[in-house]
Protein backbone atom coordinates (compact mmCIF):
# COMPACT_ATOMS: atom_id res chain seq x y z
CA UNK A 1 0.00 0.00 0.00
CA UNK A 2 1.37 3.41 -0.93
CA UNK A 3 2.11 6.05 1.82
CA UNK A 4 1.62 8.83 -0.14
CA UNK A 5 1.03 10.66 -3.54
CA UNK A 6 -2.41 11.18 -5.51
CA UNK A 7 -4.19 10.34 -8.36
CA UNK A 8 -5.67 13.31 -10.08
CA UNK A 9 -7.91 13.71 -13.38
CA UNK A 10 -8.39 17.70 -14.44
CA UNK A 11 -6.62 18.61 -10.95
CA UNK A 12 -9.54 16.70 -9.39
CA UNK A 13 -8.13 14.45 -6.88
CA UNK A 14 -9.58 11.15 -7.22
CA UNK A 15 -7.39 8.75 -4.69
CA UNK A 16 -9.68 7.93 -2.20
CA UNK A 17 -13.07 7.31 -4.36
CA UNK A 18 -14.29 3.97 -4.90
CA UNK A 19 -13.31 2.15 -8.17
CA UNK A 20 -16.75 2.85 -9.97
CA UNK A 21 -16.27 6.78 -8.87
CA UNK A 22 -12.95 6.43 -10.56
CA UNK A 23 -14.45 4.76 -14.10
CA UNK A 24 -16.76 7.70 -14.02
CA UNK A 25 -14.11 10.40 -13.77
CA UNK A 26 -12.36 8.79 -16.67
CA UNK A 27 -9.69 6.19 -15.07
CA UNK A 28 -9.94 2.65 -15.85
CA UNK A 29 -8.09 -0.17 -14.17
CA UNK A 30 -7.11 -3.73 -15.47
CA UNK A 31 -5.99 -5.78 -12.12
CA UNK A 32 -3.40 -8.35 -12.16
CA UNK A 33 -5.28 -10.82 -10.99
CA UNK A 34 -7.44 -12.71 -13.31
CA UNK A 35 -10.94 -10.85 -13.34
CA UNK A 36 -12.84 -12.54 -15.79
CA UNK A 37 -16.16 -13.99 -15.37
CA UNK A 38 -15.09 -17.34 -16.07
CA UNK A 39 -18.91 -18.85 -16.17
CA UNK A 40 -19.94 -15.84 -18.56
CA UNK A 41 -19.32 -15.95 -22.35
CA UNK A 42 -17.13 -12.97 -23.85
CA UNK A 43 -20.45 -11.10 -24.47
CA UNK A 44 -21.45 -11.44 -21.28
CA UNK A 45 -18.19 -10.29 -19.81
CA UNK A 46 -19.18 -7.00 -21.42
CA UNK A 47 -22.56 -6.91 -21.10
CA UNK A 48 -22.25 -7.17 -17.34
CA UNK A 49 -20.62 -3.88 -17.17
CA UNK A 50 -22.39 -2.39 -20.24
CA UNK A 51 -25.64 -3.21 -18.05
CA UNK A 52 -25.32 -0.53 -15.39
CA UNK A 53 -24.01 2.08 -18.07
CA UNK A 54 -26.50 4.84 -18.75
CA UNK A 55 -26.77 3.86 -22.57
CA UNK A 56 -30.29 2.38 -23.82
CA UNK A 57 -30.12 -1.48 -25.35
CA UNK A 58 -29.76 -0.81 -28.86
CA UNK A 59 -26.46 1.80 -28.16
CA UNK A 60 -25.54 -1.00 -25.59
CA UNK A 61 -25.31 -4.04 -28.58
CA UNK A 62 -23.17 -1.37 -30.80
CA UNK A 63 -20.91 -0.30 -28.52
CA UNK A 64 -20.48 -4.50 -27.19
CA UNK A 65 -20.00 -5.35 -31.04
CA UNK A 66 -17.80 -2.40 -31.32
CA UNK A 67 -15.25 -3.58 -28.41
CA UNK A 68 -15.78 -6.69 -29.73
CA UNK A 69 -14.51 -6.24 -33.14
CA UNK A 70 -11.96 -3.83 -32.12
CA UNK A 71 -10.45 -6.60 -29.55
CA UNK A 72 -10.02 -9.37 -32.14
CA UNK A 73 -13.19 -11.17 -30.06
CA UNK A 74 -16.33 -11.22 -32.53
CA UNK A 75 -15.86 -14.76 -33.25
CA UNK A 76 -15.62 -15.55 -29.66
CA UNK A 77 -18.76 -13.71 -28.17
CA UNK A 78 -20.53 -16.69 -27.38
CA UNK A 79 -17.42 -18.40 -25.92
CA UNK A 80 -17.21 -19.40 -22.20
CA UNK A 81 -14.81 -17.31 -21.08
CA UNK A 82 -13.31 -20.11 -18.87
CA UNK A 83 -12.09 -21.90 -22.23
CA UNK A 84 -10.64 -19.12 -23.27
CA UNK A 85 -6.91 -18.76 -23.65
CA UNK A 86 -4.51 -16.57 -21.76
CA UNK A 87 -3.86 -14.01 -24.33
CA UNK A 88 -8.04 -13.97 -25.24
CA UNK A 89 -8.90 -13.50 -21.29
CA UNK A 90 -6.64 -10.33 -20.94
CA UNK A 91 -8.49 -9.11 -24.27
CA UNK A 92 -11.82 -9.66 -22.67
CA UNK A 93 -10.54 -7.54 -19.69
CA UNK A 94 -9.36 -5.00 -22.00
CA UNK A 95 -12.41 -4.97 -23.67
CA UNK A 96 -14.28 -5.04 -20.58
CA UNK A 97 -11.98 -2.01 -18.96
CA UNK A 98 -12.54 0.31 -21.62
CA UNK A 99 -16.92 -0.37 -21.82
CA UNK A 100 -16.77 2.72 -19.69
CA UNK A 101 -15.15 5.13 -22.33
CA UNK A 102 -11.78 6.05 -19.77
CA UNK A 103 -9.68 8.96 -20.66
CA UNK A 104 -6.61 6.78 -19.39
CA UNK A 105 -5.73 2.94 -18.50
CA UNK A 106 -4.15 1.63 -15.44
CA UNK A 107 -2.64 -1.75 -16.53
CA UNK A 108 -1.32 -3.80 -13.82
CA UNK A 109 0.86 -6.52 -14.93
CA UNK A 110 -0.93 -6.75 -18.27
CA UNK A 111 1.70 -8.80 -19.81
CA UNK A 112 2.14 -11.52 -16.78
CA UNK A 113 0.06 -15.07 -17.32
CA UNK A 114 0.45 -15.31 -21.39
CA UNK A 115 2.56 -16.36 -24.19
CA UNK A 116 4.65 -14.95 -26.18
CA UNK A 117 2.24 -14.61 -28.97
CA UNK A 118 -0.36 -13.12 -26.99
CA UNK A 119 1.92 -10.61 -25.52
CA UNK A 120 2.76 -9.39 -28.84
CA UNK A 121 -1.15 -9.60 -29.57
CA UNK A 122 -1.58 -7.03 -26.45
CA UNK A 123 0.98 -5.15 -27.92
CA UNK A 124 -0.51 -4.35 -30.75
CA UNK A 125 -3.67 -3.63 -29.03
CA UNK A 126 -2.29 -1.07 -26.48
CA UNK A 127 -0.03 0.48 -29.19
CA UNK A 128 -4.06 1.20 -31.18
CA UNK A 129 -5.43 2.62 -27.59
CA UNK A 130 -2.33 4.91 -27.65
CA UNK A 131 -3.14 6.22 -31.11
CA UNK A 132 -6.57 6.53 -30.08
CA UNK A 133 -5.46 9.15 -27.52
CA UNK A 134 -6.08 6.98 -24.58
CA UNK A 135 -3.71 7.49 -21.60
CA UNK A 136 -1.92 4.22 -20.48
CA UNK A 137 -0.03 3.62 -17.43
CA UNK A 138 1.54 0.17 -17.24
CA UNK A 139 3.13 -1.36 -14.70
CA UNK A 140 5.02 -4.75 -15.96
CA UNK A 141 7.94 -7.08 -15.01
CA UNK A 142 8.13 -7.75 -18.48
CA UNK A 143 10.56 -4.81 -19.31
CA UNK A 144 11.29 -5.80 -22.77
CA UNK A 145 7.41 -5.82 -23.50
CA UNK A 146 6.44 -2.42 -21.48
CA UNK A 147 9.93 -0.73 -23.32
CA UNK A 148 8.80 -1.72 -26.88
CA UNK A 149 5.45 -0.05 -26.49
CA UNK A 150 5.68 3.10 -24.03
CA UNK A 151 7.38 6.78 -24.46
CA UNK A 152 8.30 7.00 -21.22
CA UNK A 153 9.10 4.93 -18.46
CA UNK A 154 9.83 4.80 -14.75
CA UNK A 155 12.01 2.78 -12.62
CA UNK A 156 10.93 3.00 -9.32
CA UNK A 157 13.83 1.45 -6.38
CA UNK A 158 13.29 1.88 -2.39
CA UNK A 159 10.15 3.77 -2.93
CA UNK A 160 11.89 6.57 -5.22
CA UNK A 161 12.08 7.17 -8.88
CA UNK A 162 15.55 6.04 -9.88
CA UNK A 163 15.65 6.91 -13.64
CA UNK A 164 12.96 7.52 -15.94
CA UNK A 165 12.63 8.49 -20.05
CA UNK A 166 12.24 7.07 -23.06
CA UNK A 167 13.71 3.57 -23.53
CA UNK A 168 16.86 4.85 -24.88
CA UNK A 169 17.75 6.09 -21.55
CA UNK A 170 16.83 3.81 -19.64
CA UNK A 171 19.08 1.61 -21.41
CA UNK A 172 21.95 3.79 -21.34
CA UNK A 173 21.41 4.41 -17.31
CA UNK A 174 24.03 2.82 -15.47
CA UNK A 175 21.43 3.26 -12.53
CA UNK A 176 18.69 1.63 -14.22
CA UNK A 177 21.29 -1.51 -15.39
CA UNK A 178 23.00 -1.85 -11.86
CA UNK A 179 19.73 -2.34 -10.15
CA UNK A 180 17.27 -3.58 -12.46
CA UNK A 181 17.82 -4.26 -15.78
CA UNK A 182 21.57 -5.99 -15.58
CA UNK A 183 24.72 -5.05 -17.97
CA UNK A 184 23.73 -7.89 -20.21
CA UNK A 185 19.74 -6.96 -20.75
CA UNK A 186 19.23 -5.55 -24.63
CA UNK A 187 15.79 -4.56 -26.65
Amino acid sequence: RPNGGRISIDDRDVSALPMHQRARAGLGYLAQEPSIFRQMTVADNLNAILEHTPLPPEERAVKRARLLEDLGLTRLADQMAYTLSGGEKRRTEIARALVTDPRYLLLDEPFVGIDPLAVADIQEVLAQLKKRGLGLLITDHNVRATLEIVDRAYIIYSGKILVHGGAQDLLNSPEARRVYLGEKFRL
